[in-house]
């Protein structure tokens, strides 16, 4: 299951890690996040132990999204060694997450 990521526990979680992360930033009310939040579980599923996923609720937490500057959503990041490299903004397909997570190993 992905990791639930709050404004407080981002840093440990995704920052600090010595692996790669995809952060989902989604809120309750968004329909496409509703289209890519399975994918992301999936994900979770099959990255497991190699790979940091988690969603994060823009609404609840929007330290994470002022810091990075999130104007839409869903927007999923990703990370390798806490850096910020790579973004996609809408729903797209599990085969687009994917790649982009690869190209973090």
């Amino acid at each position: 299951m992905a990791l639930e990521l709050t404004d407080a526990n981002f840093e440990e979680l995704v920052l600090k890690s010595g692996q790669p992360a995809v952060v989902d930033l989604w809120a309750e009310w968004c329909g496409p996040c509703r289209m890519v939040g399975p994918l992301v579980e999936e994900m979770s599923k099959e990255y497991e132990g190699r790979a940091v996923i988690g969603k994060l609720d823009v609404d609840s937490n929007p330290g994470v999204s002022a810091k990075y500057g999130i104007r839409n959503i869903p927007t999923i990041l990703f990370f390798k060694n806490g850096e910020l490299v790579d973004k996609q903004v809408g729903a797209v397909p599990k085969s687009v997450l994917v790649k982009k997570l690869e190209n973090l190993f």
